[in-house]
């Protein structure tokens, strides 16, 4: 097999970041998303610092784990993360000072403190007195005050405070380290504007204001102030011991995550090199660890909740999700479902459907158990009410919760207990798996359902992901979903599945399978192909079949929304690669092979990564009904075609727009436009 040019999973991560880095520069996107943006792109750097950043530093750092290899590796790998973010950062910095001066001229201003007005400074000095004063807790941490462990969640002010010279003795500076009360007011403070426009500022520059009332009395006469920021290293650390629960495991992880060591330290360029060497030296930020100048604001996630000043005409257009074929307002679900499978689209389609079908479940005579399965979960869930409800109708309900969900292991740890005290039997999957399916079996003598998702059962999610829900009662298909739970409780026995792929049994086989079936028909001049979207494509053995794919003549043509290690350079008339970045988040993942010509349809929970192949419970259901899988092909093809928010994804990191010559197509606009007329033609019908 004829190896290709791979590009590395961080290093490609790293480009997809910097195409939602690029839509802040889009004039086609309303000026308050672009903000959003920026802020979407903030968090996500925070993340892959904290997580992937801090195991490149793991393995570039500790001389007696990794093989050399992998430890070179690692440097060489962090040495290019940290150019390009730094160059992303001169870029963001661009971008935000160009939105600011499209913000003023809408009558939006963002101020600093040098900027207020007489009016406007007597609020922020009322609003210091009547509310931040108990809010702002200064560490003097030159008179000995211990820093503790700052978060990565929290942005900080270092201040350098000078003393009045007395007594012939020339001026002395201490350093503090403020805390922003960012949890209890925000990151903005909308300021009196006397009704011209909105003024807006960060609670930075607030506290910089306040700086000699919240130092009052401790003889201090001038003020210098600087943000800084810290990401931490989040990985959990869980030890094995035997005798210990799995909950209360995370439950300590979660907790010392706080106290990870950190990876990167991001400081305002102008703050003095004295300053800045001491805080370094106090929070001990060594040589492997990303150490930035930035500039004034950090923690720019925050841009996601910028406020809106009541200017909709600046955010993207509110879109009403649209009925659901199939779904109806009367009658019973289950029964149609019974009839035909059925097929939601978030968030064309509400997530309300999903709840709906839960719902039913739990008030029907006729259904006995409901199981499924727990990834994330919404701050209010209306599926924990619903399965709730089933249980106290009698139902026998359980749940898997997967308590290592990232970053939401607390809230897991807090539903899982509230689910067991409502009598819901509460599973923790498989030690040494996370639980990563979205799977719901509905267990009934009038026939069993089941149901399949590409995204979590989350009502929040649903709002701003694009994912998808087969719906089925096909004998062959529950019979497997059934299966799927019985593996999670029973781990250790052999489970057979004939239609459904499932890792870590049989998922790798039959994707290798499928693809060399493909590869053959190629080979013998047949038609062959492989179309599909997801979500990431990384691993090593996969990426080497699909160039085995294209060059015995397979067309690749995929939406590839994030991580991709291909390299499309001398095969391009072969592999196809587009990512789509819009208003919504590109998340559902299909599969379609060409299979000689009777197509084969997939949806699930899997992208092409080593993790979700050997090391996570995924699964792959086959779609056989005729008008699902037609509107699986159109959401691929349309995401083919889309020539307005479709950037090239090929492994050289320059993620231009795909231009093909013809009208502006964007995919998401015209998938809800075709909702909205399939919904139409299904009222008007008899």
């Amino acid at each position: 097999m004829k190896k290709g040019k791979t590009l590395d999973r961080d290093l490609s991560w790293v480009y997809f970041n910097h195409r939602i880095l690029q839509e802040a520069r889009r004039e086609s996107v309303p000026l308050l998303e672009r903000l959003s943006f920026l802020g979407i792109y903030s968090n996500n750097l925070d993340e892959f610092f904290r997580v992937r950043v801090s195991a490149l530093k793991r393995l570039a750092e500790y001389g007696d784990g990794p093989s050399d290899g992998d430890r070179r590796r690692a440097q060489r790998c962090l040495r290019e993360i940290n150019r390009l973010t730094f160059e992303y950062a001169q870029e963001f910095e661009a971008t935000f000072a160009l939105l600011r001066e499209k913000l003023a001229a809408e009558g939006i201003r963002l101020l600093d403190e040098r900027q207020f007005s007489p009016e406007q400074a007597r609020y922020v000095r009322a609003l210091y007195l009547s509310e931040l004063d108990s809010a702002a807790y200064p560490l003097i941490v030159t008179r000995g005050a211990r820093l503790g462990e700052p978060t990565d969640s929290s942005i900080y002010l270092a201040v350098a405070m000078t003393l009045r010279p007395g007594g012939g003795r020339l001026p002395e500076r201490d350093f503090a380290l403020i805390e922003l009360p960012v949890r209890d007011f925000g990151r903005f403070v909308v300021l009196p504007s006397g009704g011209t426009g909105t003024d807006i500022v960060f609670l930075d520059d607030v506290i910089r204001f306040c700086l000699p009332f919240i130092f009052s009395g401790l003889g201090y006469e001038a003020f210098e102030a600087y943000t800084i920021k810290f990401t931490r290293d989040a990985e959990l650390e869980l030890d094995s011991d035997v005798d210990e629960g799995l909950v209360e495991k995370v439950a300590r992880g979660v907790r010392n995550r706080r106290r990870g060591a950190p990876v990167r330290f991001v400081y305002d360029r102008d703050m003095p090199e004295d300053m800045l060497r001491y805080f370094k030296r106090r929070f001990e930020i060594d040589r492997y660890d990303s150490c930035a100048g930035g500039s004034r604001y950090h923690n720019m996630k925050d841009l996601m909740r910028f406020p809106d000043c009541g200017r909709s005409d600046l955010k993207f257009p509110v879109r009403i999700p649209v009925p659901a074929p199939g779904f109806g307002t009367d009658g019973s679900v289950l029964v149609r479902i019974r009839r035909r499978d059925l097929f939601l689209h978030y968030p064309y389609h509400g997530f309300s459907n999903y709840v709906r079908v839960l719902r039913e479940a739990a008030l029907s005579r006729d259904v006995t158990s409901i199981r499924t399965t727990v990834y994330r979960l919404a701050r209010n869930s209306q599926v924990v009410e619903a399965l709730v409800c089933a249980a106290r109708h009698g139902k026998e309900v359980t749940v898997t919760v997967e308590l290592m969900a990232r970053f939401d292991e607390a809230s897991n740890i807090d539903w899982a207990k509230k689910m067991q005290d409502a009598g819901i039997r509460v599973l923790f999957g498989v030690e040494g798996l996370k639980v990563h399916g979205k799977l719901t079996h509905i267990a009934s003598p009038e026939g069993d359902i089941a149901c399949v998702s590409t995204g979590n059962f989350h009502e929040g999610n649903a709002r701003t992901y694009t994912d998808i829900t087969v719906f089925t009662a096909r004998p062959d298909l529950t019979r497997e979903v059934d299966r799927v739970f019985a593996f999670l409780r029973q781990p250790y026995r052999t489970f057979a599945f004939e239609r459904l792929l499932v890792s870590p049994l049989t998922m790798r086989r039959k994707l290798n399978a499928l693809l060399a079936a493909e590869i053959r028909r190629a080979r013998q001049g047949g038609e062959a192909y492989v179309t599909g979207k997801i979500n990431h494509i990384t691993d090593p053995r996969l990426v080497d079949r699909l160039y085995e794919a294209a060059d015995a003549g397979v067309r690749l043509d995929l939406l590839v929304r994030g991580n991709c290690s291909l390299v499309t350079e001398g095969r391009e008339d072969r592999i196809r690669i587009r990512g789509i970045i819009d208003r919504y988040l590109e998340h559902a993942r299909i599969l379609i092979f060409c299979n000689g010509g009777d197509e084969l349809y997939y949806i699930g929970s899997a992208d092409w990564m080593t993790r979700n192949m050997d090391r996570r419970i995924e699964v792959y259901v086959p779609v056989y009904d005729p008008s699902i899988r037609a509107e699986l092909r159109r959401i691929v093809e349309y995401g083919l075609r889309d020539n307005a928010a479709a950037r090239i994804v090929d492994g050289s990191g320059r993620n231009e727009i795909f231009r093909d010559g013809r009208p502006e197509f964007r995919s998401q606009r015209e998938l809800y436009g075709h909702y909205l007329s399939q919904a139409a033609e299904s009222q008007s019908e008899p």
